[in-house]
C-alpha cells in the first residue's frame, strides 16, 4: 500500500487497527512512534546498483492502556512528516516488534490494516546461478520423452 492510499482510507475510519497475517491483532493501545522515508542504496549479488524508497511507520506498545490512535491523528502525523521531511508517495513498510522487530508490507481489508509478512529474494538470479524452477510431475504420471527410460538418456 502506498502512502497516498492510506491517506484516502483514514478519513473513512472510526478507529485504526492493525492485524498480523496470522490473525493476531496489534494491541489497540499502540503508538505510531515514527513516520519517515527510508532510502536504501545497495548492490545486488549480480553487481547491479539499486535504490529503493519506502515510507516507514513504526508501531510500539506502551503501558498506557487507555491510549487509542484515531485516524485523524495518524493523518496529521503523516501530513506533518510530508511537510517537514518532504516524504514522497511510496510503498509503506511497517516496523512492529513481536518476538523481534519485524518489517511488514501493509494492506487493508476494508476494516483493518493487515501487516503482511515480507520475504527475501535474489534480485539477480541469472547472475547468481540460481537454477530456474524445475517442472514438477506427479508420481505415476508419464515422464517427458527426454526422461523416458526408452529415450536413451538414462
Amino acid at each position: 500500500m502506498k502512502l497516498s492510499e492510506i491517506k484516502q482510507i483514514l478519513p473513512t475510519l472510526e478507529n485504526v487497527a492493525f492485524v498480523l497475517e496470522n490473525g493476531t491483532f496489534v494491541p489497540e493501545h499502540f503508538h505510531v512512534t515514527e513516520v519517515g522515508q527510508i532510502i536504501k542504496n545497495f548492490i545486488d549479488c549480480g553487481g547491479v546498483i539499486r535504490s529503493e524508497k519506502t515510507v516507514n511507520f513504526q508501531l510500539w506498545n506502551a503501558d498506557d492502556y487507555e491510549h487509542r490512535l484515531k485516524p485523524t491523528k495518524l493523518l496529521n502525523i503523516i501530513q506533518l512528516s510530508e511537510d517537514k521531511l518532504g516524504i514522497e508517495d511510496a510503498e509503506i513498510e511497517v516496523e512492529y516488534q513481536a518476538e523481534t522487530i519485524g518489517k511488514y508490507d501493509l494492506d487493508f481489508n476494508g476494516k483493518v490494516f493487515i501487516l503482511k509478512n515480507k520475504t527475501t529474494a535474489c534480485l539477480a538470479e541469472d547472475a547468481c546461478g540460481i537454477p530456474s524452477q524445475k517442472t514438477k510431475i506427479k508420481i505415476g504420471e508419464k515422464a517427458s520423452s527426454c526422461c523416458d527410460p526408452k529415450s536413451g538418456c538414462c
